[in-house]
C-alpha cells in the first residue's frame, strides 16, 4: 500500500519543488526522502520521454540519469534507516533498470524486495521487465520467471498476471503476422487459461490492491488470443473500469479506446 501511495504522489508534477524543503527540514526522517526519491524517478522518465532511445537527445539522457542517481542516493538512505520497508527496494528496482545496472545487481534488488514481501506484485512486474528480451533477458527467461513466480504462490494470487504479461511482451516483440500467430497458438491459450485458473478464477482470489489491472491484463491477452468467452468473463469483472496498463500497448494516446473496442468485440 505504501508503494502504491508513493507512486501516486510521485506522478504529480511539481512535487519536486516542495518536497526538497521537507527533506531539508527533517534530515533524519525517511518518509520525505522516499517521496522525493519516487518523484525523481517519475521526473526522470518525464525527461527521457517514451520515445525510442534513437529519438532521445544526449541532454535528455543526461537529465534522466542525473535524476535517477539522485533517487538512488535517497533510496539507499531510506533502506538503511528502515530495513523492514519494501518501498525503497522496489524503487531501486526501477532506478536500476533505467541506469542499466549489472544483472547480478538487478537480481539482488529484486530479492531484497521479495524477502520483505514475497508476493509483492509490483516487484515481480519490475523483475519481469528486467528479464524481457528488450532489456537484458530473453523470451525463455521471461516465461520461466513468470510461470515460476505465479505457480509458487498460493491459489488466488495476483501473480498469475505475470504469465499473461509475458505472453503480451512476446507478442509485442514480433512483427505483424507472426505476432497474431504466436498469441493464438493452442499452447499459449492453454497457458493463459491455466494461469487464470490459479489466479482470478481461483476461489481464494481476493480483489486486493492491483486486482483491476490483473483483470484488464487477462482481458487483453484473452482477446488477442481469440478466447472470446474468457475475455468476456474478464471484461464483465472490470465493470467498465479500464487501467492504463496494458491497454496503452494497443493505443498509447487513448488506452480506454482500445479497451472499449476489444470489450465490444466480445459482446459485452
Amino acid at each position: 500500500d505504501r508503494t502504491s501511495l508513493l507512486w501516486a504522489v510521485g506522478d504529480v508534477a511539481g512535487t519536486e519543488r516542495w518536497i526538497a524543503d521537507m527533506v531539508a527540514a527533517e534530515p533524519q526522517a525517511p518518509l520525505p526522502r522516499l517521496v522525493a526519491a519516487v518523484r525523481h524517478i517519475s521526473w526522470a522518465w518525464e525527461a527521457r520521454t517514451a520515445f525510442r532511445a534513437s529519438h532521445v537527445s544526449r541532454e535528455q539522457f543526461q537529465l534522466f540519469h542525473d535524476r535517477l542517481a539522485t533517487a538512488e542516493a535517497w533510496l539507499y538512505e531510506v533502506a538503511e534507516r528502515e530495513p523492514d520497508w519494501t518501498s525503497p527496494w522496489y524503487g531501486l528496482q526501477v532506478t536500476g533498470r533505467g541506469l542499466e545496472v549489472e544483472r547480478d545487481v538487478a537480481r539482488r534488488r529484486f530479492e531484497a524486495t521479495v524477502r520483505r514481501d514475497p508476493h509483492h506484485l509490483g516487484a515481480h512486474q519490475q523483475r519481469l521487465q528486467q528479464v524481457c528480451a528488450k532489456w537484458s533477458g530473453s523470451h525463455e527467461e521471461m516465461h520461466a520467471f513468470a510461470r515460476a513466480s505465479a505457480f509458487a504462490a498460493p491459489g488466488g494470487t495476483l501473480l498469475g498476471q505475470l504469465v499473461a504479461v509475458a505472453h503480451l511482451e512476446h507478442w509485442l516483440a514480433l512483427d505483424s503476422g507472426p505476432d497474431s500467430r504466436y498469441i493464438r497458438r493452442p499452447e499459449v491459450v492453454a497457458s493463459l487459461g491455466e494461469a487464470a485458473d490459479h489466479s482470478i478464477r481461483h476461489p481464494d482470489f481476493v480483489r486486493g490492491r492491483g486486482w483491476l489491472q490483473v483483470y484488464n491484463t487477462f482481458a487483453m491477452a484473452f482477446s488477442l488470443a481469440g478466447d472470446v468467452a474468457s475475455a468476456r468473463e474478464c471484461f464483465r469483472a472490470t465493470e467498465g473500469r479500464v487501467t492504463e496498463f496494458p491497454w496503452f500497448y494497443l493505443n498509447g494516446s487513448d488506452p480506454a479506446k482500445a479497451y472499449k473496442e476489444y470489450r465490444s468485440y466480445t459482446g459485452c
